[in-house]
Parts: C-alpha cells; structure tokens; sequence
C-alpha cells in the first residue's frame, strides 16, 4: 500500500483561495462531495452560506446520529514527556510537576469516572515511553476490559504490532493527531524528540488501522497555522483513510490552542465562527464521520453547537494526572478547559436542547 502522502501545503491553499461562490454553491448541492467541493466550503467564499451551510449539516448529522450525543472523559496517566513542543503545557522544557499514575491510581481515576456514567474514557500521556510503555497500557487495558464498552488511547504513535496486542488487551481506539499538516510548520514548532519526525507520525493512523483497532481519530491543532488549508488536509486523511480501511471507524477533532505552561500564544487566530465553518464543512463532505467537540471550547459554545454537527462531546474533564481523585492539584495539567461544568450540568444542558446524552453506543460483544 502506497504511504498518505500530502500535496504541497501552499497548493492545498491556492486550491481554498481559488474557490468563489459558484464552487460553493455547487458543493453545498453535491450528493457525493469531492476534495474541490471541501475546498469550496472551507474557503472565503463560503462564509456568507454559513448559515445555510449549518442547516445542512444539522440535517445529516440528524439523519446520521439521530437525536444522540456521545460522551466521554480523558483519564491522564501520565504528563511525563521527551518531546520539546512550543505549544504544549506537557514539553520537556517547561517546569511543571511530573507524575505518572500507578496501575492502582490509574484504576481509581476509571472507577471514578464509571462511578459518573461514563462508559467510553480517554486514556492520554505525554510522549515518554520509559513512563507509559506497552506494557504499562495492556496492564491498565486488561484491568478496565468489561467496565467500559470503550477504551481509547492518545499516547506516543506505536508500531502496529504494538496497537495489535493493546487491540487483543481491551484498547478499542487510538487518537493520534498531526497537530499540523504543514511541514515547515511543524519543523518550527516540534524542537525535539521523536515527535519531530512528521513522516513517521504522518504514517501512525494507518498503522492503527492495520493492527484491527475499531476507531482512528485524526486531528489538527488549530492555532498554528492557515486553519483552512488544516481543514482540507484533514479531508484528504479522512479520505485515504476510507478508502484504504474501510472497516475501521474514523472521528475528527477540532481541537484550538488553550492556555498552558511556557504561555504560548497561536501563531494564527481562529475564531468561533472559523471553528464552526470547519466543523461544518467536514460534516457535508462526509455525513458518516464522528466529530468530536471538547472541553477546549466554552460551554456558551459548545450549547450552541449540539446538533449541528459534533456527535462526541468530553464532560468533566481533568487534563493533570490524578485529576478527578486530587481536583485540587492543577500543577501539571496540559492545558487549562474552557468548559469547567461538572458532568451533571453537560448533560442537563444537552437534554434541555432536545438531546440524548448517550454514555455507551458500543458494546464489544458486537465484535465478536
């Protein structure tokens, strides 16, 4: 199988700025949207639809997902990290309080959360693997298999054989985001470690796919650069990825740069409205695909969004390890949460917009 590979990012642009209000329009009327039609949508030109552009993807994902809204919770395990990247509260060089929870700690904070509801939980670290290796996963694996009906990772890119055994131990999903699609930047922003190898993360979703895993999520950080161009290269991930894997899920998450130790500021402002077009424009182009929507956003906005198109929303969320056992130790978290409503108020808020929280929509005896 051929490598995902890229167009020049500079061309992904002069494809997005090249679009005017007769590609849009044709776009928002395809029944099978093409990577020029998401360039359309994504692009300058669209902005002036945005409201027709919202109906329509409130429409689909209606059709797609029904009145339900999926939910879910990150467990830290570990803010230990090798990698020096200029924007996360988790580099190497920033001073911060370093932990890495124990197999016993780690269950607390999962019993914690089933305690809540939540039935589908996160499991992240940072990049270090003499803190949070193989091993250590399959342990905390084998320990929640049968508790939750879904166990995702966001830690390190692993070899497949490695995902393959996580898979057999109980990890049902790995979310492994680019952070961005643009070389160059992400030589500016990636000063060291293995994390600055943007090939080899680049390959990593692929490698998730191949060893069996149910679910891939992709991203991009925005903030770091054209917030557009991050958009289209997104699609043609998702797209690859579809064709490629066919029997393995795919989500997409929108994550924008919050507040986190060593203050980095975006290097590219990307407002609501701009979030929103994205959100937006990747549901049109593919109806079918999961979009997540996390506690980095306000609650004010992310009430606004529910059933325009995000089907995933995190609640309560702790981004320190240890967290949800010591909610009073901050010191060390990734990043500091928009939305800072307990579990409780999520979901009073999405059941008073006429919405199903859902704390399971999966059960693994549907593998079998």
């Amino acid at each position: 199988m051929t490598p995902f590979t890229l167009p020049d990012f500079q061309q992904l642009q002069q494809l997005i700025q090249s679009r005017t209000t007769a590609d849009v329009e044709q776009a928002l009327n395809s029944k099978h949207p093409t990577i020029h039609d998401l360039a359309a949508l994504i692009s300058p030109a669209a902005e002036p639809m945005l409201p027709e552009m919202a109906r329509r993807s409130a429409l689909l994902t209606a059709q797609r997902f029904g009145k339900t809204t999926q939910l879910y919770a990150p467990i830290y395990l570990s803010n230990y990290c090798t990698n020096r990247c200029a924007y996360c509260g988790f580099s190497a060089s920033n001073r911060i309080a370093r932990r890495c929870l124990t197999l016993d700690e780690a269950e607390a904070e999962a019993e914690i959360l089933h305690g809540r509801g939540f039935q589908h939980i996160l499991l992240v670290s940072g990049e270090a693997e003499n803190a949070v290796d193989v091993e250590y996963l399959e342990a905390i694996a084998l320990r929640l298999r049968g508790r939750f009906a879904a166990v995702s990772i966001e830690v390190q890119p692993l070899s497949t054989a490695h995902y393959a055994r996580l898979f057999k131990a109980g990890i049902t999903a790995v979310a492994v985001y680019q952070e961005t699609y643009d070389p160059e930047m992400y030589k500016q922003v990636h000063l060291s470690g293995k994390k600055a190898d943007y090939h080899y993360r680049l390959e990593t979703p692929a490698r998730v796919a191949a060893a069996g895993m149910r679910e891939v999520g992709i991203g991009a950080l925005l903030g770091l650069t054209d917030w557009r161009a991050e958009g289209l290269a997104l699609g043609l991930h998702l797209a690859w990825l579809r064709k490629n894997f066919w029997s393995t899920g795919v989500t997409v998450s929108f994550p924008r740069l919050r507040p986190a130790a060593g203050a980095f500021e975006p290097l590219v402002p990307v407002s609501e409205q701009n979030l929103s077009q994205l959100i937006f424009s990747l549901r049109l182009f593919d109806p079918d695909v999961g979009l997540l929507l996390s506690t980095r956003e306000e609650a004010r906005y992310r009430d606004g969004m529910l059933g325009l198109g995000p089907t995933r929303y995190s609640a309560g969320s702790c981004t320190a390890p240890g967290g949800y056992s010591h909610p009073e130790q901050t010191d060390g978290e990734q990043f500091s949460v928009g939305d800072e409503r307990s579990v409780e108020e999520v979901i009073l808020a999405i059941a008073a917009k006429g919405f199903d929280p859902v704390s399971k929509d999966w059960d693994s005896a549907f593998q079998s």
